[in-house]
């Protein structure tokens, strides 16, 4: 019994279903938000889905500022900008809207914008995050667009040091969103390279929480459910944006996912980071290039937790048809199967992924990873993914 000792943490409140996104300004309300700053990203505010969000706040006659200077992979330069527009308009609080990037960087704006000291000093490392003011930290209410970050239920951001070429996660208790609208119609416009990649990032998050050593049951079974989601409705998503079902499913399992890793992520995210920090590649696509490598990796440590996750998933042959049909999974909705795929012309010499390696087993992710990730394997199982190699 020594072993079982934890802590559970779980999400704000959710107001989930169709249509849900005319209670946003209920929802700023509940939160105290009274001029709130909108931060989304530059592709997204020109889509009419913002547009009508937009109405909603106009009918309700709510004062507010849309700030959308932020990159697919947020940078500390981004975050400077949004600080500054939010004191300068004088608000109070954060819609946060959009997929990772305006949810993490519209989080990140509500907690910096009190906070004296460098962002860089907040990283998920240790109880660095009692450094913060609580007291000055905006509150935030999250509505996600895309199915995959599960950031609006998550107490973390991602930023990209500029200067070192490397992502932070900068995390704080109050990062939570104090309200999530979670409309799945918000996603329907969503175009099927951002659905595969995305779904592709809820099921790595799944899949690294549920592989993650120590006792969650809570969240292994939520992580499990995740998987399942993520199966049955991330090819319908896919093959018809118009699917509100399975939209409402992935916007689910994304939830679930960002619940579950609580637990732990792994070398899944751990090699990803590095990568989109140094490429800019989309982040959910290239966990799901890494994924079939890390989980043979893994396999040492989690055939049998794999083989009953196969068996509740209904897939036969334990761990090795649970690898075939992740590799199937990537093949139907064509994620790249090696990072040449991904990035093209792709050159990556000795120095280059040595540097990576070592930014990898640094990685706040690593520490979840059930087989130890030193320098020496993640170069393996970068040339591994290089060279399409299992």
């Amino acid at each position: 019994m020594t072993k079982l000792i934890s802590k559970w943490n779980y999400p704000t409140t959710v107001r989930f279903g169709a249509g849900r996104i005319k209670e946003l300004p209920d929802a700023l309300a509940f939160a105290g938000i009274k001029r709130p700053l909108f931060v989304t990203d530059p592709g997204l505010a020109k889509l009419p889905v913002v547009a009508s969000t937009l109405k909603i706040l106009d009918d309700a006659k709510i004062p507010y500022a849309v700030f959308s200077d932020v990159k697919a992979n947020p940078v500390g330069s981004n975050l400077d900008a949004g600080v500054a527009a939010f004191k300068k308009g004088k608000h109070d609080g954060v819609i946060a809207f959009g997929g990772g990037s305006g949810l993490d960087l519209g989080k990140l704006v509500a907690f910096q914008a009190g906070q004296t000291r460098p962002v860089w000093d907040f990283e998920d490392i240790g109880d660095w995050w009692t450094r913060a003011n609580s007291d000055a930290i905006a509150p935030i209410v999250a509505v996600p667009t895309t199915a995959g970050t599960g950031s609006e239920v998550g107490r973390a951001g991602v930023l990209t040091n500029e200067a070192t070429h490397t992502k932070k996660i900068i995390f704080h208790p109050k990062l939570l969103p104090a309200i999530v609208i979670a409309d799945p119609e918000l996603t329907v416009g969503m175009p099927s390279f951002i659905t595969v990649g995305t779904g592709m990032d809820a099921l790595a998050h799944c899949l690294e929480a549920y592989s993650a050593p120590g006792f969650h049951p809570m969240a292994d079974g939520i992580a499990l459910e995740g998987m399942r989601l993520v199966f049955e409705n991330l090819p319908k998503a896919a093959a018809n944006g118009k699917d509100v079902t399975a939209r409402a499913n992935m916007m689910a399992a994304a939830a679930m996912g960002a619940a579950a890793f609580q637990k732990g992520l792994g070398a899944i995210h751990s090699l990803s980071h590095p990568i989109g920090a140094l490429y800019d590649t989309h982040h959910g696509m290239t966990n799901g290039v890494f994924m079939p490598y890390v989980l043979a990796f893994n396999r040492p440590a989690i055939e049998e937790r794999i083989a009953r996750a196969a068996a509740y998933l209904g897939i036969k042959g334990g761990f090795d048809g649970f690898a075939k049909a992740i590799l199937k999974l990537r093949k139907d909705l064509k994620v790249p199967h090696t990072l040449p795929d991904l990035v093209k012309g792709l050159k990556m010499d000795a120095r280059r992924k040595a540097e990576i390696a070592v930014m990898a087993v640094a990685d706040p992710s690593t520490g979840g990873n059930p087989v130890k990730l030193t320098r020496k394997a993640a170069l393996a199982l970068l040339d591994n993914t290089i060279a399409g190699k299992l």
